[in-house]
């Protein structure tokens, strides 16, 4: 395989794209961040350079670059977690996968095509922040745990609170255990009238425990 001064600059240029992505990643404090991302960009870059030049001998180069994409599907499963009652890691997981298809782009020679589209990645990983928080504090999902002293009744008035703060509840498991009861609830609504239910359970002298 003859060295192409071209084949260096697409390895630099991945180098920069994965490093401009991973920078971000490393600011957010997430777990895949800039040498990772720089790694992952340059790796598909030199598996599109390799299968290219092995194309031009008879072979399919579309084998190389298809494995590629399956390989960053398990990398990026491993990044993808459940924390309480949320997933989380599924951003960190996308952007490994589109990091991947721009260095899949420089390879190929696409150099327009993957600056645009490292930009337009940078655009919504720091632009559209501030969007996913408002929308965030305007529908949040909070779980929450009560226990108390079991006076031969149920927990429903605490549900009926959640329900007066216009807030959309799901019941979960309910119990008692000797002169305890718990019950769980999933609550999804605006984050001030969360602080609001918040403010009135923890003045409630009847709550031995709350999670929230």
């Amino acid at each position: 395989m003859p060295f192409h001064y071209e084949d260096l600059i697409k390895l630099l240029l991945a180098l920069v794209i994965g490093g401009c992505i991973g920078w971000e990643r490393e600011y957010q404090g997430k777990s895949a961040g800039l040498r990772t991302m720089i790694v992952i960009c340059m790796g598909s870059a030199l598996f599109t350079i390799f299968s290219i030049s092995l194309g031009a001998g008879g072979h399919t180069p579309d084998r190389i670059a298809s494995n590629i994409i399956t390989g960053i599907g398990f990398l990026g499963a491993g990044i993808i977690f459940r924390e309480e009652n949320k997933v989380t890691g599924m951003t960190t997981a996308a952007t490994i996968w589109v990091t991947a298809a721009l260095g899949m782009g420089v390879g190929g020679g696409y150099y327009l095509y993957s600056c645009l589209g490292a930009i337009m990645v940078l655009g919504v990983l720091l632009i559209l922040v501030p969007l996913q928080q408002r929308i965030d504090r305007s529908n949040q999902s909070r779980t929450y745990r009560i226990v108390c002293t079991y006076q031969q009744q149920t927990l429903d008035h605490y549900e009926k609170l959640f329900h007066d703060h216009h807030m959309r509840v799901y019941r979960g498991l309910h119990s008692k255990a000797g002169d305890s009861i718990t019950g769980n609830w999933t609550v999804q609504g605006p984050v001030p009238e969360h602080e609001k239910i918040i403010r009135i359970l923890l003045q409630d002298t009847g709550i031995r425990e709350f999670d929230f």
